[in-house]
């Protein structure tokens, strides 16, 4: 676990960014908040892309000038050594399976239906009806995990919590109803308990 200060570029309304600061929250990593509106065009500028040439936040710039983008990849780097990354091998790795679960069948479905809708101001026939029915496939998957378990992982909170958190928690703002999936939200509320009890 690091604890050496670290700048981070985010936007706050990003739940990928999200992830980010609360995981160095909750370790008391500190660290220089930097706040991009992606919408701005600040993330094109060549001032960022000199930072991140992705073009990408949230973006973790190191005291020695090293600097990590993808919020799994810094999610990993503040939280090694922590209780947010189990001890088993085997559990590590089913934590990265849910990262990776995350950011390639979730996130773009979810999360692009929220920038949409929410943000750009589309209107619903103006929305990809694929995304809505991919969403709604990883809520049930997720639904399916979350039956007979309160976390993903183990019996306690891991990043892979953290990671399907960010976006599920506002999943609403992109349309999706979470009344159909009752398992989901009573681990939302569990996640909810975790991070007010900080």
């Amino acid at each position: 676990m690091t604890t050496a200060p670290v700048t981070i570029y985010g936007d706050s309304r990003s739940g990928n960014c999200w992830k980010v600061r609360w995981v160095a929250e909750r370790l008391g990593v500190p660290f220089d908040w930097r706040e991009v509106d992606v919408t701005s065009g600040f993330t094109r500028t060549e001032e960022f892309l000199s930072i991140n040439p992705a073009g990408q936040v949230p973006c973790l710039v190191r005291e020695d000038g090293r600097i990590l983008a993808q919020s799994a990849a810094i999610m990993l780097y503040l939280a090694e050594g922590s209780d947010l990354i189990p001890d088993d091998a085997f559990d590590r790795a089913k934590m990265m399976e849910w990262l990776f679960w995350e950011q390639y069948s979730h996130e773009p479905a979810i999360a692009v239906r929220r920038f949409q809708k929410a943000f750009l101001k589309k209107r619903e026939e103006e929305i990809d009806p694929f995304l809505m029915n991919k969403g709604r496939r990883a809520l049930g998957v997720m639904e399916l995990r979350l039956v007979a378990r309160d976390y993903f992982v183990t019996d306690q909170l891991t990043l892979a919590d953290i990671a399907l958190y960010a976006y599920t928690h506002v999943a609403d703002e992109g349309g999706f109803d979470l009344d159909d999936f009752p398992a989901v939200r009573s681990w939302l509320h569990r996640v909810e308990r975790d991070l007010a009890a900080l």
